[in-house]
């Protein structure tokens, strides 16, 4: 992810080794006295928000000091403070959760009732994150060498925003982050100095955006040091984007003149201050394009690319294989671990493997705490995190220095913008220490079976899906007798699909657009981050579902005894990313169907949009 530049330095004080050294000395620091540093991080949240309603209505009395806090303040998720933010975003500004005045509200990925989550945030915060960007390239530099003497080509985009009843903005980190001056107005710093204007950027069009951002990488094709998105499929994205308009992008720079479907006057205007004609340049990405392997072009159209700047860990890691055939088996390098609730923390180690990626938590983000995570007798791979905690369960919550090697824990955060001790929804696995601050492996999203982009499909959410799809087939007297999915990144963008093992009791043929509608019906019952992935965001492709023969899945079943199941503990998994499984299912398919148009989406929430 890119890095903000330290917005104090000026060029003419400019040092970049001695803002490195720096840097990297605060890191040393904070890692060092890591359990003085949160205390004094809890201290600060609570007592600048001691009069704030919730800690009032919890009985925390003004008190700052950790066992008291713990003591009194429960562990939460988001439903236990959703009616405190619904107030917030219908105008009450009175200090519910925090003392300052509270921005604009942050749309997680994860949901609640179907709808983006609202994380609460303040103007500082801004700063905080800037901070966190600030220390990767320092850390990067220790690594590779020369990042200075180049530029970054990011594909980075703004998403949808809306508006709260009460006039607050509610709109994703990234957007907020790339729409703010601490980006916009960033002052000189050779790491920030990227092939995209900040015009391309910032435009809502998605299109113009991603070719204006690739047309201006390819001017800039022998200046471009590294490349990178924020999360793999984005990037993935791009160059079948360049795979589909190459031609068009080509004929650009042969002229020096923009494609007219590129609009948006300030976009043109940036983009006209960097195209030039170039037929030789032209020449040479038109030979490379029309080649038959598109293997390795990342570093045979950017040839001084040191490394490919995306996250791979969690479900980003099914992407690894076709980043690997573009970019020739450039590093993969996961920068930095953040979420919308706050951010967290940096690899200390980036050129690592992605399957051995850890991030190391700075202190002074946020408050830590660690909820232990036990496996199910270590027989499934899904973490057994109860939705509420016991008394008992809630005692068990550790500091950030209390962590122990090899264990995993759900993260817990308390923020200077209104979260105390909430459940973040992520698994983390300890992987080691840097001084006295544990490093941390990306282990999943708790309970979250399908994800293509940013959306997050849990399984309960897939049943409901489901069962209001097989409606449609009632009238054929038919019945679903079992069923699973899978994310198939395969296609770009990917898509979820469903394999279905029918009772077929009637004489009538099912008609192909049933299919169609059970598969648009199950779209339409997933969250709203999935739906604007289906259609603004174009990151997610038509659902498909696959009609098996039956005795499917008595298949899968003898195949997973075979693998050492036990026969009275099995049960269908409801997701299925096993190469060989998905084989099997394939293997078995009698047809297939795809949801013939778009889910219905708007921005904002479903309530706010109702109102008159």
């Amino acid at each position: 992810m890119p890095e903000a530049p330290n917005c104090s330095l000026k060029p003419t004080n400019y040092n970049l080794l001695e803002n490195n050294k720096k840097t990297l000395q605060f890191i040393e620091d904070v890692t060092a006295n890591a359990d003085e540093v949160q205390k004094r991080i809890l201290s600060e949240i609570l007592s600048r928000n001691a009069n704030v309603e919730y800690l009032q209505r919890h009985g925390l009395k003004g008190h700052t000091d950790r066992d008291t806090f713990k003591k009194v303040m429960p562990v939460i998720t988001y439903e236990d403070i959703q009616s405190d933010i619904t107030r917030i975003a219908n105008g009450d500004t009175s200090p519910i959760l925090c003392s300052r005045p509270i921005s604009e509200f942050l749309t997680s990925s994860g949901t609640s009732g179907g709808e983006r989550k609202l994380m609460p945030t303040i103007e500082e915060e801004l700063g905080r994150r800037s901070q966190l960007y600030s220390l990767l390239m320092p850390v990067m530099s220790q690594f590779v060498a020369g990042l200075e003497k180049g530029k970054g080509m990011y594909f980075l985009f703004i998403k949808s925003e809306a508006k709260t009843p009460g006039g607050l903005l509610a709109r994703p980190v990234l957007t907020s982050y790339y729409k703010s001056s601490h980006f916009k107005e960033r002052q000189y710093d050779p790491y920030t100095n990227y092939t995209s204007p900040n015009e391309t950027i910032l435009c809502p069009d998605s299109y113009q955006s991603m070719y204006t951002q690739l047309l201006c990488g390819l001017c800039h094709n022998k200046e471009v040091i590294r490349v990178g998105a924020v999360f793999a499929s984005g990037f993935i994205r791009a160059i079948r984007f360049l795979e589909k308009h190459w031609a068009s992008l080509c004929n650009d720079i042969r002229t020096g003149n923009i494609n007219p479907q590129i609009t948006d006057p300030s976009v043109r205007e940036a983009v006209m201050k960097i195209l030039k004609p170039d037929p030789k340049l032209a020449d040479f990405i038109e030979v490379e394009c029309s080649k038959d392997s598109w293997q390795g072009i990342i570093t045979r159209l950017w040839p001084n690319t040191k490394y490919v700047d995306v996250i791979v860990t969690g479900t980003m890691s099914q992407y690894i294989p076709t980043l690997d055939h573009y970019s020739n088996g450039l590093p993969l390098v996961c920068t930095m671990y953040a979420s919308s609730e706050c951010y967290f923390g940096v690899n200390l180690n980036p050129l690592c493997k992605p399957s051995e990626v850890s991030y190391t938590l700075i202190p002074t983000m946020c408050y830590f705490e660690f909820l232990p995570i036990h496996r199910n007798n270590g027989v499934t791979n899904s973490p057994s995190v109860p939705k509420s905690l016991s008394e008992k369960e809630q005692k068990e919550l550790v500091d950030l220095v209390d962590v122990k090697l090899g264990q995993e824990y759900e993260l817990v955060v308390t923020t200077y913008s209104g979260l105390y001790r909430y459940r973040v929804g992520d698994v983390l696995r300890v992987a080691g220490f840097k001084n006295k601050v544990p490093q941390f492996n990306f282990i999943c999203r708790k309970n979250v079976v399908l994800s293509i982009d940013s959306d997050k499909t849990d399984e309960v959410e897939l049943q409901n899906a489901v069962k209001n799809a097989v409606n449609h087939l009632m009238p054929f007297d038919a019945t679903l007798a079992e069923y699973t999915s899978h994310a198939e990144t395969s296609t770009i963008p990917g898509h979820y699909v469903l394999f279905w093992e029918l009772s077929l009791n009637g004489s009538t043929p099912i008609p192909p657009s049933v299919f169609e509608d059970c598969c648009l019906t199950i779209e339409e019952s997933f969250n709203s981050v999935y739906r604007q992935g289906r259609v603004s965001d174009k990151s997610i492709g038509p659902l498909e579902i696959k009609i098996v023969e039956p005795g499917t899945f008595d298949k899968l079943m003898d195949y997973a005894i075979s693998l050492g199941a036990s026969i009275n503990q099995y049960k269908t998994p409801r997701c299925v990313k096993f190469a060989p499984i998905v084989e099997l299912l394939n293997s078995r398919v009698l047809s297939n169907y795809f949801s013939p148009k778009c889910p219905k989406w708007v921005p904002g929430h479903r309530q706010w949009n109702n109102q008159d």
